[in-house]
């Protein structure tokens, strides 16, 4: 039984992965007919289709209760994109630019928005009339991106990045992100009841699979997404992609699932570490952001050094 739920677990892990990318690269050709800015392009649709995993897994376990699972998840995702993520695309891109005031506006919102959702449970739960509350802060920032057309309009040439010409091609991508989804689906319904079988034969709680485990394997589609634009060089696109993937989950994902099912956690230990690094994390993110608006090598080693450090103190205290 322990081997059945560790093949669904991974085959699931695989399936988010495949399908993310898939996302990733059907909403990015649809992008490019839009005519939207890289920055734009990488936030709202590359962030956005990598969040899918977060949001069928957020969604399923409000379904079946375990609404923690999804909070675990999305509390251990951030805090993967703000160190692992960044560092891994920092060390192949050698530096990470953060010039543009978009970008730099962006960074403050991102961790402001990363911890709200930990100050907001302090009670105990995380209700519906604060998942209204996220879902606003979402709302907020995406009125304010597309509030100025030079925020998210942008001409693409030949030369720079091809361009989608034809509207059938954008039909067929919108096929494939309806397909995509259905995938998405059932990697995260997999996902929960692995997570769930673990929880209860390894004796952990839930919040810290959710933390260790399960926000690894959706934050797999970011991961990659970052790897392959440093490896082109394309620099511009990787913190829209980070920025998004914390605040989209963080805001909209966390907003819907607490509005289905509220989020009650009456014993915060299992998150007390997590919470701290989390914190530290976002805070030397922002702060290596901005100054000289970029991230280098020695600070994205840094960044993950603080997820190493996590994961040991983590598997240490418990």
């Amino acid at each position: 039984m322990n081997w059945f739920y560790i093949l669904i677990f991974l085959g699931s892990c695989g399936l988010l992965f495949l399908s993310g990318r898939w996302l990733v690269e059907a909403l990015t050709r649809m992008a490019r007919f839009l005519g939207w800015r890289e920055f734009v392009v990488a936030f709202f649709i590359m962030a956005l289709a990598g969040s899918m995993p977060n949001l069928f897994v957020g969604i399923s376990s409000a379904l079946h209760k375990i609404p923690q699972l999804s909070f675990g998840d999305i509390v251990g995702g951030n805090l993967i994109d703000l160190t692992i993520v960044v560092a891994l695309a920092v060390l192949i891109a050698k530096g990470l630019p953060a010039e543009s005031r978009t970008v730099q506006a962006t960074s403050i919102f991102t961790i402001g928005v990363a911890i709200l959702p930990l100050f907001l449970i302090l009670d105990g739960t995380l209700g519906r009339g604060d998942g209204i509350l996220l879902i606003l802060c979402f709302a907020f920032y995406i009125a304010w991106l597309f509030s100025k057309k030079e925020r998210f309009s942008k001409v693409y040439n030949e030369n720079e990045i091809p361009v989608v010409k034809s509207f059938g091609i954008f039909i067929k991508d919108i096929g494939k992100v309806i397909l995509g989804i259905v995938f998405l689906l059932l990697a995260a319904e997999g996902i929960v009841r692995a997570a769930s079988f673990f929880a209860e034969s390894l004796n952990l709680s839930i919040p810290l699979i959710g933390i260790l485990i399960v926000s690894i394997g959706n934050a797999l589609p970011e991961a990659y997404f970052a790897i392959a634009s440093a490896r082109k060089g394309q620099t511009w696109m990787i913190l829209g992609d980070l920025m998004g993937a914390i605040i989209i989950p963080a805001t909209l994902v966390l907003g819907i699932v607490a509005l289905i099912c509220p989020i009650k956690i009456p014993d915060f230990s299992p998150f007390a570490i997590g919470r701290f690094f989390l914190i530290i994390s976002a805070m030397f993110f922002l702060f290596f952001v901005r100054t000289d608006r970029k991230i280098t090598k020695k600070e994205a080693l840094f960044l993950l050094g603080i997820y190493i450090t996590f994961v040991l103190v983590e598997i240490l205290t418990r």
